[in-house]
């Protein structure tokens, strides 16, 4: 798989919570998905809870989707940098195949324990579970 190739992995259900005033997906609960999608695929990438969201480039929506339609999220590493890791998005229509939006350049950033950017030390993509922080932020298990 190059890098600049998307696998859809997470799904989303339209439910009538997510829909706008004219009846289709409501552009701001797409944003939400896909900005928790990021930030999941972020920590898996650079072994870290304390991953933020910096820059979301433009967003182009070409297309929608209606309740009751599945879509599908992609992600990819693009640019792996000292701190941050870049990457680009995809949300389709399972049922049409359509594209909904593209975003050619999501950024996050590494935070160290002091809540800085901190160097994170990855230069590629990971498809183990070998970086997933062993802890999360609000649950630490107690030293004996």
């Amino acid at each position: 798989m190059s890098l600049g190739d998307i696998t859809f992995h997470t799904r989303k259900w339209v439910r009538p919570e997510d829909l706008n005033a004219n009846g289709t997906l409501f552009g701001g609960s797409l944003l939400r998905w896909i900005d928790e999608e990021a930030a999941i695929y972020a920590i898996v990438q650079l072994g870290n809870g304390r991953a933020v969201t910096k820059y979301m480039s433009e967003i182009n929506f070409v297309s929608s989707a209606r309740q009751g339609d599945l879509v599908e999220m992609g992600l990819t590493a693009t640019h792996f940098g000292r701190t941050s890791l870049t990457m680009r998005a995809e949300v389709r229509n399972m049922f049409t195949r359509e594209s909904i939006l593209t975003i050619e350049k999501i950024v996050f950033v590494n935070l160290g324990d002091d809540g800085k950017p901190a160097p994170h030390g990855y230069d590629s993509i990971t498809y183990s579970r070998d970086r997933v922080p062993t802890q999360h932020l609000g649950h630490f298990e107690p030293e004996d």
